[in-house]
């Protein structure tokens, strides 16, 4: 078989797989075969006749993204050698050693290692620096990302040796690692915020987080937790039968969550099933510009029964759902079938009319058109205005979920200075060289971890070690900068190695203290805001 005929043949699959997803019948199915023909013909004669050698995979894969563009911002082509790794959010686990690093100075920073994994049961540490694997060394090769994965990961079982440089030691430390499958966290933090207020910060909806949600509402409640702050900020979703889960976790049985109706699939509800583990209590629900698809379900079930606040800004807005089509070459295209209504009858999905760049560019403008700082920037006209279903509060759709509390974005601690080091990472790398230098002092010396997080002070060390490493990489000192900037300098780095020494609990509890949709949600719930609102929680 032909190079041109095999690869127009993948193409032709792609239509029929959408055929089988999509049943047409009569002249449409027609009109996709003499389509499918004139593809086919087109590739013989760019194969046989163009003046030049043609890589024919390349415009294979160019055409399917340029035919998926013209359908929707989020129907997408994944190439087979990346498929695994976009799915591993979702599946919630992958195969590997269980670090998490970055490339310093051409050299793989172990910045953390994942518990229960691999690394962490053999000894390795954050700072830790990996110079050889497998015999090959590593560093000062210009090494990237994939280049590290590519050597890390690996099937469950297969053995990896890896070289370390740790603190100032001039001999390797070498582990032999067995992979194993290493989860992917969905709950990054849990913690009582007082003796009533439990939060929980989840990060995406994959197939493991309900195991990792309901751990910790038990450990909550087995704490007193009396009120929960849920954070979506910034998750970006993931997978709708793990939102359905949760919206269930927060609703009485019998309660519409979301349904979803495609021109080709007919509607389908999904209603809450089972006793959740938090149906009685108030429940705060945090959201930004960044939480987006499953983090939408749940915020507007919660919304539309008037069983919790939100607290935040106007969320992303996408309100379709992919179903993944395999291709014969193993690649596949994760295709938009359906939308999605909460219960309202909302669709939060936003235009998308303008083409793909722009739909991506929007998040970004809401700044310059003032909406984060004041909602009084939005049009909403009356054809996208509902009523939650209990109290008959009013609600909009037609891009994003709308909070019920307002929190507007703080600048007052922005300065270019901070934002330089920020976009180079330059927090997380002084940390570890910190900490590398001082390893065995810090441990004795921070051994409480409460003690840490509450009462703390930074050394002058770590905050010269910033601003020299700043120098170094071509970001100059600006005194003013650095005086308006200082307590979010101080807290993030203070919070970068509280998650270094302990854990990402830790991060959060010194973190969130300095995040004003935090703080707000918190303030919901104490200064009469929540009651006053009439939403149930019994």
């Amino acid at each position: 078989m032909t190079q041109s005929l095999r690869l127009s043949r993948m193409l032709t699959f792609l239509v029929l797989a959408v055929l089988t997803a999509c049943p047409l019948v009569g002249q449409a199915q027609e009109t996709v075969q003499e389509q499918g023909e004139k593809f086919n013909t087109l590739l013989y004669y760019m194969n046989r006749m163009y003046v030049d050698s043609v890589d024919l995979d390349g415009l294979v894969e160019t055409a399917i993204r340029g035919m998926l563009e013209e359908l929707d911002p989020h129907s997408v082509y994944i190439p087979a050698e990346d498929l695994q790794q976009a799915d591993e959010p979702l599946n919630g686990k992958f195969e590997g050693i269980g670090v998490r690093f970055n490339i310093m100075k051409d050299t793989i920073m172990v910045v953390s290692t994942i518990a229960g994994g691999p690394s962490e049961k053999l000894g390795i540490m954050s700072g830790d620096r990996i110079v050889e694997v497998d015999g090959e060394t590593v560093a000062g090769i210009g090494i990237r990302n994939k280049g590290v994965m590519d050597r890390l990961k690996g099937p469950k079982g297969t053995h990896v040796d890896v070289g370390v440089r740790r603190g100032k030691a001039k001999e390797l430390i070498h582990f032999d690692i067995e992979r194993d499958k290493i989860p992917i966290y969905s709950v990054d933090a849990s913690y009582m915020v007082d003796d009533r207020i439990g939060y929980i910060k989840v990060n995406r909806f994959s197939k493991e987080t309900m195991g990792e949600l309901h751990d910790a509402l038990d450990q909550l409640k087995g704490d007193g937790m009396k009120d929960l702050v849920l954070d979506l900020q910034g998750n970006g979703g993931g997978m709708l039968n793990t939102a359905i889960a949760m919206g269930d976790e927060f609703l009485a049985d019998d309660r519409l969550i979301v349904y979803t109706d495609g021109r080709s699939f007919p509607r389908e509800d999904r209603l809450s099933d089972t006793e959740g583990r938090f149906e009685k209590g108030r429940l705060v629900v945090l959201v930004d510009e960044s939480s987006a698809s499953a983090s939408e379900i749940v915020s507007g079930a919660v919304q539309d029964w008037d069983r919790g606040l939100i607290v935040g800004r106007r969320t992303f807005g996408k309100g379709l759902v992919q179903r993944p089509v395999r291709l014969p070459d193993g690649s596949a295209v994760r295709l938009t079938v359906q939308q999605y209504f909460t219960p309202s009858g909302r669709c939060i999905q936003k235009p998308y009319d303008e083409g793909v760049d722009a739909y991506r560019r929007e998040k970004y403008e809401r700044f310059e058109k003032g909406e984060l700082m004041s909602l009084d920037s939005l049009d909403l006209p009356d054809s996208l205005r509902y009523e939650t279903l209990q109290l008959g509060r009013t609600v909009y759709g037609g891009g994003g979920i709308l909070p019920d509390v307002f929190v507007p974005i703080d600048t007052s601690l922005n300065s270019t200075y901070f934002t330089d080091l920020l976009r180079k990472g330059l927090f997380n790398r002084s940390v570890l060289e910190y900490v590398d230098a001082n390893r065995t002092r810090l441990e004795q010396q921070y051994a409480d971890r409460d003690a840490f997080v509450s009462d703390t002070s930074l050394e002058q060390e770590l905050l010269d070690g910033l601003v020299a490493l700043g120098e170094s990489e071509e970001v100059a000192f600006v005194e003013e900068d650095w005086n308006t900037s200082l307590p979010a300098i101080e807290l993030r780095l203070k919070a970068i190695l509280a998650r270094t020494l302990f854990d990402t609990t830790a991060f959060y509890e010194v973190f969130n203290p300095i995040n004003p949709i935090y703080n707000r949600g918190l303030e919901v719930l104490r200064d009469g805001t929540y009651k006053a609102s009439g939403v149930t929680h019994r």
